[in-house]
């Protein structure tokens, strides 16, 4: 921003070596930080710092905030959704959901996606650009701020694909993580990937405690090329093969999602043939009502085909479950509302 430094991107330790090139003291890094991961939105409110400092920050560095463009509340349940207007102008979409654990925000981590599936609003228009940690730390303080409640669970499943932009979300995650901000650990963050195999063994050699949900959607090649472009580079065995490579370096559970598209993906044979590759393997299946979108023809499976599809796969002994259903009155899926705003 206009040359200045993104002081939410950074860490205590790069603030302390920040300031000191300022002829600050490097201790007030931990007083900065503290005032950054609390959502303040100017250096007016960073009232333990001297109005000299606060000006020389001023000059120096910018503190992101979102700006609430549009925000709809669900009549069905808590959820909120909100999207959230960047610096440049680019819209990005963030949804609060209230469970019996408590409040989880499922953010984005581009503003597009160039993955292409078939089935997702968000990849239509494409990819526009990655989103900062600080800008994916914004879409969590900005829920907080505006709702008065307070996150225990982060999901990045919003728009974008998380792997593609692997250096600012590893980045955003250690952030989340730090001592003297929100402090979340990772066991309280799924990561959403629709199957970037290169990335995923980078990830595996981090060794993170967060729930890694691979995108499935399908059990073959022939159907999972025709909905996911991302299929024609790395097939279904190759990402099955680096999902147990991942479960067995970092002793980590993986979920797979499974959009049931009304007869693309849910025939009993599907559900077979999905049983037969994933049995044995340390894994959560979660299958997921296709969500509804104007741009697609793809229409959701009925409830009896997806209880039918969960029988099966449950009678092979994996674990299954059909996801609840929130703010389904709000446009609560992705990419929805960054659509009809464009």
């Amino acid at each position: 921003m206009d040359g200045k430094h993104d002081l939410k991107s950074m860490d205590i330790k790069e603030l302390g070596a920040f300031f000191q090139t300022l002829g600050a003291p490097s201790y007030k890094a931990k007083q900065v930080f503290a005032w950054l991961h609390r959502g303040v939105v100017s250096f007016d409110e960073m009232t333990d710092q001297s109005k000299a400092f606060r000006a020389i920050l001023s000059e120096q560095a910018y503190i992101s905030c979102p700006k609430i463009v549009r925000k709809l509340e669900s009549k069905l349940d808590d959820t909120v959704k909100y999207l959230f207007e960047l610096a440049d102008g680019e819209c990005v979409e963030t949804v609060l959901m209230r469970y019996a654990y408590g409040d989880s925000v499922c953010i984005s981590t581009q503003a597009g996606c160039r993955m292409g599936c078939g089935f997702c609003a968000s990849t239509i228009g494409g990819l526009h650009r990655s989103l900062l940690p600080s800008e994916m730390l914004d879409q969590i303080l900005a829920a907080m701020r505006d709702s008065g409640r307070k996150v225990s669970h982060v999901v990045l499943m919003g728009i974008g694909e998380p792997l593609d932009n692997y250096d600012n979300v590893v980045r955003f995650l250690h952030l989340l993580s730090c001592k003297g901000g929100l402090n979340m650990g990772l066991r309280h963050v799924s990561l959403s990937t629709c199957g970037l195999v290169d990335r995923i063994y980078r990830l595996m050699e981090l060794k993170l405690q967060l729930t890694l949900s691979v995108s499935l959607h399908a059990p073959n090649d022939t159907i999972r090329s025709s909905i996911m472009p991302v299929n024609r580079k790395w097939g279904v065995e190759t990402l099955l093969t680096a999902c147990r490579d991942y479960i067995n370096a970092t002793g980590r559970r993986i979920s797979f999602e499974y959009a049931m598209i009304d007869g693309v993906n849910d025939t009993p044979a599907c559900a077979q043939e999905l049983a037969e590759r994933l049995r044995g393997m340390l894994c959560h299946v979660n299958l997921i009502p296709a969500n509804p979108v104007k741009e697609r023809s793809y229409q959701k499976s009925p409830a009896e085909k997806v209880e039918r599809f969960r029988r099966i796969l449950a009678g092979f002994g994996l674990t299954v479950t059909v996801r609840r259903t929130l703010g389904a009155d709000i446009q609560a899926s992705c990419g929805q509302l960054r659509q009809a705003a464009r």
